[in-house]
């Protein structure tokens, strides 16, 4: 296999870079050692600041997040 890009971990920052590398038109393989089943049926990040919130809607990758997130608006 030939690739210009390997990305260590299929969390949500390891998927972003994939996926904007990808748009980019980069060649790209993701490894990871769970399956793809766990990857995809779990969420990943507790906490997302609004800027990655922001990059992940606007590329595209955005609608689960949109749909099951919960907002949080303050600090206890």
């Amino acid at each position: 296999m030939k690739t210009q890009v390997a990305i260590a971990g299929a969390g949500p920052a390891g998927l972003m870079l994939g996926h904007l590398l990808h748009d980019a038109g980069i060649d790209t393989v993701i490894v990871e050692n769970k399956s793809r089943k766990y990857i995809e049926e779990r969420v990943r990040a507790g906490v997302l600041e609004q800027g990655t919130v922001n990059a992940m809607v606007d590329s595209g990758v955005g609608d689960r997040l949109l749909k099951e997130g919960l907002q949080h608006d303050y600090i206890d």
